[in-house]
């Protein structure tokens, strides 16, 4: 018999049912089918990631005080006794040394973020290279690059509210990239640094910011693209039995949702080993920041690095109009260049529809092999990018290899003009060949190890078609679904091709979709 309180735990949920209609939500909720890719998993990284960073953040703003106020150090690192410094840093030094589980925490902190910025940058590559960001999910894409954006300035709050001697420079750079701004730099850098750099309200102020503000916008945004996510199905590769009306995998519940929380765990397992056993940003071997001195190799996290990199290769030009110096060499490579490359990133995908004229619905994704001309395009994008990150540290390969840092300069420079269009040409062309391998599997099949002798006298080996599950993986392309149309040698089925739209046309006749997929995953079916 029931207890009394399932009897009360049922009567309640009735009575919020009855009123608010949640079963019926619930249950489809828990029947949403997930693809499994373990690409798929790239975008739960950068979740799961910013999750410990929220649960670490917390821990930390207990302990942090965001404060230019000078104190005189008197804690438990003997080293630094007696120095004067900020409160930021004193309090970082004492949440390092002092706060039980302060110095993991930080270390997590910090792991995490880098986590999370990685994730996203090869997400997008996913998304990218395998054309998700095509109708109707633009809107996503657009919420993945504000994403990255928000992520990088995040970062950037972070590392600098210690005000160590390298976080100091970091912010000494953006106070002469505000200056950089015509006509109106100077009044910009000394608003936002509250006078004459270092000013006195910057760690103030970046505070919020960092705690509040962006993780706020960072939060709604990942919620409005998972709920975009959970709303217009889950893209997935090309398989049997998976068209653009049709999603095969795993149901929320339980099997995703296991795989899911054990994932997480997995990631913040992780996160917290490389706390624990990998030193990140040991401040206290930096020191307090002192404006008159800059250390030896500073480097910003990586997801800085390239813009620095870019600022190291611009020539050194100045231009001077009347009492007024104009400074493109800091300008350009820190303002200029990215706002090109971030307004190109949100724009292409509506650049590739309106170029390609594809205005169709798309749930299954391509393989970079068949859009060519996208993939040498997403190399290219990535030499162009990884070359201003090997010159953001050009002065620590000049010092490990002993060569000269001009050399490495101008060979940076010109490798930046040179090397994006070679990279270009060799990945459409590699393409174009791995294209053609799969245009010989699908019309001549695979050899079968079985050797036959013609009546000229020649030996050849026979070739069987490929099975139906791969010849459905190949044939993803229009070009090539004619040839799956007849079978190789005509002698096996013909994998049936997807429809274009994501709705089907109205009229017609809707088979209900099957309840299992041909590898008995669940299937998921369109509701129209």
């Amino acid at each position: 018999m029931a207890t009394a309180v399932e009897k009360g735990a049922s009567g309640a949920a009735v009575w919020v049912d009855d009123r608010l209609g949640s079963s019926n939500f619930i249950k489809r909720s828990l029947n949403k089918v997930f693809p499994d890719h373990w690409s798929f998993m790239l975008g739960e990284i950068a979740l799961y990631s910013f999750i410990v960073l929220l649960l670490s953040g917390t821990y930390l703003t207990l302990f942090f005080e965001g404060s230019s106020r000078e104190v005189i150090y008197h804690g438990a690192y003997t080293p630094l006794k007696g120095i004067p410094m900020s409160a930021a840093y004193e309090s970082t030094l004492r949440i390092s040394f002092e706060v039980r589980g302060g110095l993991i925490m930080r270390q997590i902190h910090h792991w995490a973020a880098l986590l999370f910025m990685a994730s996203i940058v090869v997400h997008l590559m996913r998304v990218f290279f395998t054309g998700a960001f095509r109708k109707p999910r633009e809107l996503n894409w657009l919420l993945g690059v504000g994403l990255l954006v928000l992520g990088i300035l995040e970062g950037f709050a972070g590392y600098s509210l210690p005000d160590d001697l390298l976080s100091g420079t970091g912010l000494r750079i953006a106070y002469s990239i505000a200056l950089s701004i015509p006509v109106i730099g100077t009044w910009a850098a000394f608003l936002v640094f509250g006078g004459e750099y270092p000013g006195g309200e910057i760690i103030e102020r970046l505070y919020p910011i960092h705690i509040l503000l962006v993780p706020g916008i960072i939060l709604g945004l990942i919620t409005a693209h998972l709920a975009l996510v959970w709303y217009q199905k889950h893209t997935q590769f090309a398989g049997p039995g998976r068209t653009e009306d049709t999603v095969i995998g795993s149901k929320v519940y339980p099997a995703y949702g296991a795989k899911a929380g054990g994932f997480f765990f997995l990631v913040f397992g992780v996160l917290t080993l490389l706390g624990g056993l990998a030193q990140i940003n040991p401040i206290w071997l930096y020191g307090p920041y002192d404006p008159s001195q800059v250390s030896a190799g500073s480097q910003p996290d990586w997801y800085v690095g390239f813009l620095d990199g870019s600022t190291r290769l611009m020539p050194n030009w100045e231009l001077r109009f009347w009492d007024y110096t104009f400074s493109p060499n800091v300008l350009l490579p820190t303002q200029v260049l990215p706002g090109i490359l971030f307004g190109l990133l949100a724009l292409y995908p509506f650049l590739e529809a309106k170029l390609t004229r594809d205005r169709a619905y798309h749930n299954l994704l391509d393989r970079p092999r068949d859009k060519p001309v996208r993939t040498a395009l997403g190399a290219m994008s990535i030499t162009f990018y990884l070359i201003l990150l090997i010159a953001g540290g050009n002065d620590i390969v000049a010092s490990i290899f002993h060569l000269s840092i001009n050399e490495i300069t101008y060979t940076l420079r010109a490798g930046l003009f040179i090397l994006p269009p070679l990279v270009y040409v060799a990945t459409k062309r590699f393409c174009l060949s791995l294209q053609r391998a799969d245009d010989e599997l699908l019309h001549h099949g695979i050899e079968s190890g079985t050797i036959r002798r013609l009546p000229s006298g020649e030996f050849v080996e026979e070739t069987v078609p490929l099975p139906p599950q791969y010849s459905v993986l190949l044939a993803t392309t229009p070009e090539r679904k004619e040839l799956t149309s007849h079978g190789a040698h005509g002698d096996h089925p013909a994998a049936t091709p997807a429809p274009r739209g994501f709705f089907r046309p109205r009229g017609g006749v809707i088979e209900p979709a099957p309840e299992k997929a041909p590898d008995g995953k669940e299937l998921e079916g369109t509701v129209d």
